[in-house]
């Protein structure tokens, strides 16, 4: 723990009416799996969250996962208080009401071209594509060598991310094509921003790169005299999150421990 992690959890735990906190799903609430339609939340997660939510100033799971499949695979959907902002907060469910855009611009010509790039770039058969809708994301996971065939895609996704005016997200084994303008960090900074002027603390946890934006809106906050805490659910594949959290934890496991501690 760092002094600064443990003033936030202090805050959290001493008046936790006006806390706010952030949770990432895949590899922070659920286990990373190799098949990403197999993945469900820890069993401890959804009673954790269900117990916390009626007793703090917000609660969000923040996911790159549309909405309503982070709402699906977590087993949230009786959780009153709990909002999940989905594909990087692009959309939101709140009390069983799904909000949806519509998909961005350039997602469906990306999508046209994306099985010519992967054959281009002389992708394994065991690349899968996970269709988001709102994102599109290219998993090397089942692969033989998944860091060799993430690294030959990189560049050639890149290109096609530019040339239809979306961005690349990279992740543990997969690289997705999402829209730009928002974050993990814009979405849960405008979460905090929406519960009130005032809040007591603020905690965000993840697992993987796209949740070092979700720090980022921690350390920002603490500028402005919020305290907080940046949790990590550690893992083997993924270090940059460890190097910058207050608490390390060990995986999904470890967040609902940490949940079971609050407020």
């Amino acid at each position: 723990m760092t002094a600064a992690g443990t003033g936030g959890l202090d805050a959290i735990r001493d008046h936790p009416a006006r806390a706010v906190l952030g949770f990432d799903f895949d590899g922070t609430l659920a286990p990373i799996v190799a098949d990403p339609a197999t993945a469900r939340a820890h069993p401890g997660a959804a009673p954790a969250l269900a117990r916390l939510a009626p007793l703090v100033g917000g609660l969000a799971i923040v996911t790159g996962r549309p909405a309503a499949i982070a709402v699906e695979y977590g087993g949230f959907a009786g959780i009153d208080g709990l909002v999940v902002l989905g594909q990087y907060g692009r959309e939101r469910w709140e009390s069983g009401t799904l909000t949806v855009p519509d998909p961005p611009p350039g997602m469906a010509e990306a999508r046209a071209k994306l099985p010519g790039v992967l054959s281009a770039a002389g992708a394994p058969p065991e690349v899968g594509v996970e269709d988001k809708g709102q994102a599109i994301a290219v998993h090397t996971r089942r692969c033989a060598e998944p860091e060799v065939a993430l690294e030959r895609l990189r560049g050639l996704l890149a290109a096609l991310a530019e040339r239809t005016g979306l961005v690349v997200e990279p992740g543990r084994y997969v690289l997705e094509l999402r829209p730009p303008g928002t974050d993990k960090g814009i979405a849960f900074r405008s979460f905090v921003d929406e519960r009130g002027a005032n809040p007591s603390g603020v905690l965000f946890a993840g697992d993987d790169l796209g949740d070092l934006a979700g720090f980022a809106a921690v350390d920002a906050l603490r500028e402005e005299g919020v305290p907080g805490v940046k949790v990590c659910s550690g893992s083997a594949e993924v270090t940059a999150l460890a190097e910058r959290a207050d608490l390390v934890v060990d995986g999904p496991s470890g967040v609902v421990e940490l949940l079971g501690s609050l407020p």
